[in-house]
This record gives structure tokens, C-alpha cells and sequence, in this order.
């Protein structure tokens, strides 16, 4: 399983599956998924190359950098949910957003700002995610040409 709560264990998924991928070596699913990724994300590859600095470096939020597997894992849920196509409307409004914007990476990224509202919505309240609410962001932003 990938997800857990050992942050070195699930970096070091991150870690194989970009050096299987390098190598060109047999990718199970998830790892196919994985590289995918991070392939869409060249500012994160040479960090991911470096694996002792991956495994431990830290992104504190008040720091401003981004967490490049918080954000990849968030890739990654999200082609999970278009792959599932859950929660139902998904895939429809994924694909209104890319028909707007003629790139997948773009539209993903808008969707991920949907995403990430709806689960610290949900982290803030205690709750599980809302998924109405979160199809309506992503409503919003399909119908403003990702806002």
C-alpha cells in the first residue's frame, strides 16, 4: 500500500519508481502512474535523483516551497478518482476544464486547487471530504474557464 503515515516509506516509493523508470525497468500500475507524474514535473526530477536529500529534506508550510510529493501524491489521487470515476461527474468536468484550457497537466492543476481546498475543508473540520462541495468548485471553474 502507498499510503501510510511513514514519510520516508512513501518517498521512497516516489524514489523507485522514478529510478525504474530511469532505467527502464518493469513499473508495476501504480509505479506507471508514479513516473507519469513525475515525468510532468521536471523542476522535481533532479531532486528525486538525489534520493538522500528527498528521503529527508523538509517542507515546512511556513517556509513557502511547495512539497513536491504532496504535491505529485495529489497527481496522483486525483488520476485515481478519473481512473475510478469517482466521485461521480468527475471525469465530465475534467474533461470540460481540459477542452478550455487544450492541456491535460493544466487542467489537472486547476482540478488540484479544487482538491485541496475540499480536504483542508475537510481536515479543518474534522469531517470527510465533501464531495458535493467539491464537485461544485470544480463546476465553478469549468463554467469560468478555470476561474
Amino acid at each position: 500500500m502507498m499510503f501510510g503515515r511513514d514519510r520516508r516509506a512513501l518517498r521512497q516509493v516516489f524514489l523507485v519508481a522514478w529510478r525504474k523508470h530511469r532505467e527502464r525497468g518493469a513499473l508495476a500500475p501504480l509505479e506507471k502512474i508514479i513516473a507519469d507524474v513525475i515525468g510532468d514535473h521536471p523542476e522535481y526530477q533532479r531532486l528525486l535523483e538525489n534520493e538522500d536529500r528527498a528521503l529527508e529534506h523538509d517542507y515546512p508550510a511556513e517556509s513557502g516551497i511547495s512539497n513536491p510529493f504532496l504535491h505529485m501524491g495529489m497527481h496522483i489521487a486525483l488520476r485515481e478518482q478519473l481512473a475510478a470515476r469517482r466521485p461521480a461527474g468527475v471525469n465530465e468536468l475534467h474533461q470540460a476544464l481540459l477542452t478550455q484550457l487544450g492541456d491535460a497537466h493544466e487542467a489537472e492543476h486547476w482540478m488540484l486547487e479544487c482538491l485541496g481546498e475540499t480536504l483542508w475543508r475537510a481536515q479543518r473540520n474534522g469531517t470527510a471530504p465533501d464531495e458535493a462541495l467539491y464537485l461544485q468548485g470544480l463546476g465553478r471553474a469549468a463554467k469560468m474557464g478555470a476561474i
